[in-house]
């Protein structure tokens, strides 16, 4: 038998901009999910759901349903990690976006009232379950589905652009709601106008169904299952054959997602207790920052390509560790104008280590394990950044509300990452090397059949 080559056409640019976008899409609604659902929980769940057990029962029950998600977000991450890299990357996120976003629309369905506060209860708890468990999957897949795409030069920019979901979902979520709410009133807000966000997740959910359906499996995977190096076991594998790598991963993470956390968390109520903002002005100087991710995401994800996506990520962590107190430093007797400045400096210098996070995981892990490696580590950094503003406020009770206290925890980030940064650089050589022949945008030879 005789083999010939063949050489393998380029993949049009439409069809990488279409795959860029499928993968977007799932990190954007994602987004818009936990800020619809955040703004929903402030508000709305307390009276509606939890009103038996007092006003500050209710709060905290509301509350409760929020962390709901993330305490399931890695059993979700094994699970769909798992079929990820048994099934496929595609496949998996179409089961993934199709679970967030009818789990979305269906909190909008539920009955209110008193007759119906146990069913509606327990049934928002099952649905904020379902959400969880979907985002486990949702991250390393989106990432994995833009890369997998694309040629090892173009690789860490398209590892940015899931990125990108965050701040078009909050944006997103914000803008409705201080629209509906001005449009609408508080009453009709109350009585009827809370459902609409969650509702219009059903016609997002055929968006990205639509765009994910129409791009093939990526080339990684169809290269990983002709040649019969999918792993029976994926997580079990990535932890067994690559350690460090998640240790790692989940340094690099920390201060992408934790500064999230810190800043638009913990910092909002800060600002408006202990520094005496009004709440209006917080919210649009964090969406005058969100705003700016539009174009920063890209840009470091650009930069990525040139100096590499784990130096990027260092970037990132020394200036945000150079500026963790002068920013807190300058809040205590800022005006408005300083407040903005500072909310966009504070956000851009973190941003540089979030846009590259995709493209520096990516580099750790091999392919016929990467959705589970990706999807695990990840979850595991959420979770513990989860606790930051909690971990931030203790530190504040424990330091007598000293104004350095928030800029000890940023910087405790900042170093963390920067560390995880340095030991990425060093292992990203670690990966599978022929992962890169299976890039169908790449001119590679193939065997041809006789």
């Amino acid at each position: 038998m005789t083999t010939h080559t063949a050489p393998v056409p380029e993949r049009p640019h439409t069809a990488t901009r279409r795959v860029a976008a499928a993968a977007t899409v799932g990190t954007a609604l994602e987004s818009y999910d936990f800020y619809t659902y955040s703004y929903f929980a402030a508000f709305f769940a307390g009276p509606f759901f939890f009103s038996s057990l007092g006003t500050t029962g209710a709060l905290l029950a509301s509350f409760a349903t929020i962390g709901i998600a993330f305490v399931v977000r890695p059993i979700g991450a094994v699970l769909f990690g798992h079929l990820g890299d048994r099934m496929g990357r595609r496949s998996t996120l179409l089961i993934t976006i199709t679970l967030m976003g009818v789990a979305t629309g269906l909190v909008g369905l539920l009955p209110t009232g008193e007759g119906w506060a146990m069913f509606g209860a327990v049934a928002l708890v099952l649905l904020r379950i379902v959400q969880g468990l979907s985002l486990g999957g949702e991250w390393g897949g989106a990432v994995l589905l833009a890369t997998e795409h694309s040629d090892a030069r173009r690789r860490p920019f398209f590892a940015s652009l899931p990125q990108l979901g965050s701040p078009i979902g909050s944006v997103a979520a914000g803008g409705l709601m201080l629209a509906m709410f001005f449009g609408l009133g508080p009453e009709a807000m109350a009585a009827w106008g809370w459902r609409i966000p969650f509702l219009l997740a059903i016609p997002l959910i055929a968006i990205s169904l639509y765009l994910r359906w129409s791009i093939d499996e990526t080339p990684v995977f169809k290269e990983l299952a002709a040649s019969g190096q999918r792993e029976k076991n994926p997580v079990w594998a990535a932890i067994r054959t690559q350690p460090a790598a998640f240790g790692v991963a989940i340094l690099v993470a920390l201060l992408g997602i934790g500064s999230y956390s810190l800043m638009n968390t913990y910092t909002m109520g800060y600002g408006v207790t202990a520094l005496g903002f009004d709440e209006m002005q917080l919210l649009t100087a964090a969406t005058i920052g969100g705003l700016l991710q539009f174009v920063t995401v890209p840009f470091f994800g650009w930069l990525a390509t040139r100096v590499g996506s784990a130096r990027v990520v260092g970037l990132g962590a020394i200036g945000t560790l150079l500026i963790a107190f002068p920013v807190y430093w300058l809040l205590g007797d800022a005006t408005f104008g300083v407040l903005v400045t500072l909310m966009i400096v504070g956000g851009i210098l973190p941003t540089a280590s979030w846009a590259a996070l995709g493209g520096t995981m990516q580099e750790l892990f091999r392919g016929r394990h990467a959705y589970s490696a990706l999807s695990v580590a990840y979850a595991l950094a959420a979770v513990l950044s989860g606790f930051i503003p909690y971990l931030t406020a203790e530190l504040g009770v424990l330091t007598g509300g000293a104004w350095w206290h928030p800029g000890v925890v940023l910087a405790v980030l900042s170093a963390l990452t920067l560390v995880g940064a340095v030991m990425a650089q060093r292992m990203r050589r670690f990966g599978d090397e022929d992962i890169d022949a299976a890039q169908a945008v790449t001119r590679e030879l193939v065997p041809e059949p006789v």
